[in-house]
């Protein structure tokens, strides 16, 4: 059905900017003096410490979507999810105490497109799609190692989802129709940072998990190049898989795969 599969389509396009859960806060981090206090200063890593990271992904989608029974195979690219976008906000913010970390990753995005019907003698031109995806990952973690060149956090949170979508048809003689999903994963991970140079770090990190969808993992790889005392410049490669396929197909089937690279800016608020 064309109408079903741009449905899907626009559907997957949500994620293209998708959950980052893990903060570049520790390039800073690392790019500071030694770990151990002197006598006549305290380490500058005591006590708290904040920082929020706008970022893009550039992501292209690939796998199945679903809804009222059907499912679709879906490939597209960061320039047709792009094309589709008409607001969207995301990003980073990662408050730390001492070896606490608490990231939290938001993702908002609305999209919507209007495309022309095959067959114009059932008496609609056209069906308009809207959008709308939402998700949000709190995490708690703990630095494990905290050396001058090399850090290690583990964390632990979940990742929670919102998919909507709208359809009406044109010219619109009724309120159209709408499906929507909503469903939280617990997750857990880690990431490793290296210090390269006084000014350049790479940062790897990953996490799975899993409850309400059958899988639910990201991994990725980062390069950060601190500017300034406050600001660091970051990019690098992320890839995100979620598997969500609840017994009651009616509602939605989202098993995709979502691969790209990602540029950020990372500001320290403490």
């Amino acid at each position: 059905m064309p109408c079903l599969f741009q449905v899907a389509k626009t559907l997957l396009s949500l994620l293209i900017l998708g959950a980052l859960c893990f903060s570049p806060q520790a390039f800073a981090q690392s790019a500071t003096g030694p770990d151990t206090p002197s006598p006549k200063h305290a380490d500058p890593n005591d006590g708290w410490h904040a920082d929020i990271t706008p970022y893009m992904w550039f992501a292209g989608v690939h796998g199945t979507v679903g809804a009222l029974g059907h499912d679709a195979s879906v490939h597209a690219s960061f320039g047709d999810i792009f094309s589709n976008l008409n607001i969207g906000a995301m990003a980073v913010f990662e408050a730390r105490y001492n070896r606490i970390i608490m990231p939290l990753d938001f993702l908002w995005m609305k999209l919507s497109d209007d495309k022309a019907l095959p067959l114009t003698d059932v008496g609609f031109q056209s069906v308009k799609s809207k959008t709308t995806e939402t998700m949000l990952a709190p995490k708690i973690g703990y630095r494990v190692a905290d050396g001058k060149h090399v850090k290690v956090d583990a964390l632990f949170g979940i990742r929670y989802w919102h998919l909507s979508s709208d359809l009406t048809l044109q010219p619109q003689i009724a309120n159209g129709f709408s499906r929507s999903a909503n469903w939280v994963d617990g997750i857990a991970g880690a990431r490793i940072t290296l210090a390269l140079t006084p000014k350049v770090f790479a940062l790897v990190a990953g996490d799975a998990g899993g409850g309400s969808a059958r899988s639910d993992y990201q991994a990725g790889g980062f390069l950060g190049y601190k500017i300034s005392r406050r600001w660091i410049l970051l990019g690098g490669y992320r890839y995100l898989s979620v598997n969500y396929r609840p017994y009651n197909k009616a509602l939605f089937v989202y098993d995709v795969n979502m691969p790209g690279l990602m540029i950020g800016a990372n500001f320290t608020i403490k």
